[in-house]
């Protein structure tokens, strides 16, 4: 089926975000996470290889592909792959995958293959599980219980229009042949937009009309990283691309997008004016 319609629809560039994405879904889940993590990769990477329109490839794994050593400063490109849990530990197998794909298929060949690792990802419009954001609203908008596991963690939080321009720049270097650019990337935030849970929070409360009250979560549970953060510093010397939105331009997007679902607004035009915007600010 994959096959067919990449044949049929003969695309020259691929981004590969597909996954099953959540960590403690994964737990419960661990045989469908490493199938479509996993094999779903190497199945991308087998049609690309039969499609002779392929000359780009950007597959999308995780800031959590890293062996975590709770580590107070970010993990770079060079840093030794792992992960703890059945997801974290699938993305860095799909990294893995690829690196073979590469060196095995594509070496010397018109078709570029590059990993892109990003950092906690937020905006408007996600609703998944387990995730801190769509939790805070479903909490706000619909009077869901906010239950919190560890409001120490720190992550590395950035809006979703930040790596996005990311993956279309390496796309674009890959496009036009440049096969040094065919490796894994970082594309994260700042050091200061890694912030605890608690502090994510506390500034959604101050920007929402409302208080935002959660409770600690009861029990044992599976086990998650508590400091993860990456070093985006070869993207910003090698691609030219950095972050540009401070974590409270990107909470305050955010927060207006779930505000106007709230208002019931025509969210396809404040999708497009968000990204109206965004770009704006990166041709500055």
């Amino acid at each position: 089926m994959l096959n067919h319609s990449l044949r049929s629809f003969q695309p020259e560039i691929i981004f590969h975000l597909a996954a099953q994405s959540l960590v403690r879904r994964s737990y419960r889940e661990p045989i469908d996470t490493y199938t479509t993590n996993v094999i779903g990769t190497i199945n991308v990477l087998e049609a690309a290889r039969q499609t002779d329109s392929v000359r780009s490839v950007v597959v999308i794994t995780t800031d959590k592909v890293y062996e975590n050593e709770e580590r107070d400063f970010g993990y770079s490109e060079t840093d030794r792959l792992g992960g703890f849990d059945p997801y974290s530990n699938s993305k860095a197998c799909a990294e893995m995958a690829v690196s073979a794909y590469r060196n095995s298929f594509f070496r010397g060949g018109k078709t570029l293959i590059a990993t892109a690792r990003a950092g906690n990802v937020i905006g408007g419009g996600d609703w998944s599980e387990d995730r801190l954001l769509p939790d805070v609203f479903r909490s706000l908008i619909f009077g869901d219980d906010l239950v919190i596991r560890n409001p120490n963690s720190v992550r590395p939080w950035q809006h979703t229009l930040e790596p996005l321009s990311g993956y279309m720049l390496l796309a674009k270097k890959l496009f036009e042949g440049q096969d040094e650019f065919a490796a894994a990337w970082n594309f994260g935030p700042d050091e200061e937009a890694s912030k605890p849970v608690e502090v994510i929070l506390r500034e959604i409360e101050k920007n929402w009309d409302g208080r935002v009250e959660w409770k600690i979560a009861n029990g044992d549970h599976p086990h998650e990283t508590n400091i993860l953060k990456l070093d985006s510093s070869r993207a910003r010397a090698e691609l030219g691309w950095s972050s540009i939105l401070t974590l409270p331009e990107s909470l305050m997007m955010t927060i207006e997008w779930y505000r106007a679902f709230r208002d019931k607004q025509d969210l396809l035009r404040v999708t497009r004016d968000q990204i109206g915007e965004y770009e704006k600010k990166r041709c500055l």
